[in-house]
C-alpha cells in the first residue's frame, strides 16, 4: 500500500511539474519585465516614511499632501458576511466601501487623544514606469497597544510634477482579541 501511495504522489508531482513548465513555455518573454529605478524606489519608500510620520505627529496636512487627491479610495472593505447582515437588518443600501474614508481617517487621527501609529512589516514594492503597488503587513497602534492588524495595499502614481502620490489605500482589518 505504501508503494502505491508513493507511486501516485510521484505521478502527481510529475503532472504538476509538467503543467508548470508548459505555463512557463507559453508566457511571452516580456511578462514580468518592469521598468523601475533605484531612485523611484527610494522616493516611494520616502512616501511610506512620511505617511508613518504624519500619523505619529497627527499632521493631517502632511498626510493629505501624500495623496493624489482628497477623494481617493481609502477603505477597509466590509467583509461579505458582515455586509449581508447589515443589508438584511440595518440598511438595505449598505455598500462594502463608503465615501469619505480619507477625510474620516484624517479627522480620527487629528482628534485622537492618545498617540497613534501604524507599523509596517514585509514591505514590497512593484513598479512599472509611473505606477507602483506597495503592499505590507501592518499593525495599527493606539496608546502603545495594537488595536488591529492586516495587510495594506497602496496604488501609487507619479503626478505631473514627477512626485509619487498615493492613488488608493485598501486594507484588511483583524481586531486584536
Amino acid at each position: 500500500m505504501r508503494y502505491l501511495i508513493l507511486a501516485i504522489l510521484s505521478a502527481f508531482a510529475m503532472i504538476v511539474t509538467s503543467a508548470d513548465a508548459a505555463d512557463a513555455a507559453v508566457a511571452p518573454a516580456h511578462v514580468g519585465r518592469h521598468t523601475a529605478t533605484v531612485e523611484d524606489e527610494r522616493e516611494i519608500r520616502q512616501v511610506v516614511a512620511e505617511f508613518q510620520s504624519a500619523l505619529k505627529t497627527k499632521n493631517t496636512y502632511q498626510l493629505a499632501s501624500l495623496m493624489l487627491h482628497s477623494d481617493i479610495e481609502f477603505a477597509s472593505p466590509t467583509p461579505p458576511e458582515v455586509l449581508r447582515k447589515l443589508q438584511e437588518s440595518v440598511d438595505p443600501n449598505a455598500v462594502p466601501v463608503r465615501a469619505g474614508g480619507l477625510r474620516d481617517f484624517a479627522r480620527f487621527i487629528r482628534d485622537s487623544k492618545v498617540p497613534v501609529e501604524e507599523r509596517f512589516y514585509n514591505l514590497k514594492i512593484t513598479q512599472d514606469k509611473h505606477i507602483a503597488w506597495v503592499m505590507f503587513d501592518y499593525e495599527f497602534v493606539e496608546d502603545g497597544k495594537v488595536g488591529n492588524y492586516g495587510i495594506e495595499t497602496w496604488q501609487m502614481t507619479k503626478n505631473i510634477e514627477g512626485k509619487w502620490k498615493i492613488a488608493s489605500v485598501w486594507w484588511s482589518t483583524n481586531l486584536m482579541q
